[in-house]
């Protein structure tokens, strides 16, 4: 069994109530626009961190992190970007790189818009997008999700309400 943490958006905002809420996660995934080299660093000191870089995001973060990440956790091929839209509405061409070769797991951030679902036509792929756990932007909520994994398969996702 593998637990991930996901979160997006922190916008140099590193949340006090991180290091609690993804204690015993055994990866965390960071989709973008993550501000400040601190924010990696302290996710870090929870577990190791896979992220990817965001419109926000300057050279100091770049030079950490790509565009896209696609790799396997426990059996779970995952792809993850920051800018990517939703399901019946794809950016940047997306939807038809997805469609070509859909992963279980799809995760992105961007939109500050929490959102799990199936895609149904992309083999069922699961398509995440976290939300926002930093302070700029429209959301009302900062959230995360910790994700648990086993035998190859997205079994349970938990949304965590930061700020509650």
């Amino acid at each position: 069994m593998t637990v991930l943490g996901i979160l997006a958006d922190t916008h140099g905002y590193f949340h006090p109530d991180l290091p609690d809420e993804l204690d015993g996660v055994d990866h965390i995934l960071h989709a973008g626009d993550v501000g400040d080299p601190a924010i990696l660093d302290g996710l870090e000191a929870v577990a190791p961190v896979t992220a990817v870089f965001g419109n926000i995001d300057g050279t100091d973060i770049r030079r950490r992190t790509a565009e896209y990440r696609r790799l396997s956790i426990d059996g779970i091929d995952l792809w993850m970007t920051h800018i990517a839209g939703r399901p019946g509405a794809w950016q940047q061409g997306m939807g038809e790189r997805l469609r070509a070769d859909p992963p279980d797991v799809f995760v992105c951030g961007h939109s500050h818009i929490l959102r799990v679902e199936r895609v149904e036509e992309m083999d069922d792929m699961l398509f995440v997008n976290p939300g926002a756990c930093g302070r700029q932007g429209f959301h009302r909520k900062k959230t995360c999700l910790r994700l648990t994994i086993e035998d190859g398969i997205a079994r349970t996702m938990d949304v965590i309400h930061l700020d509650e």
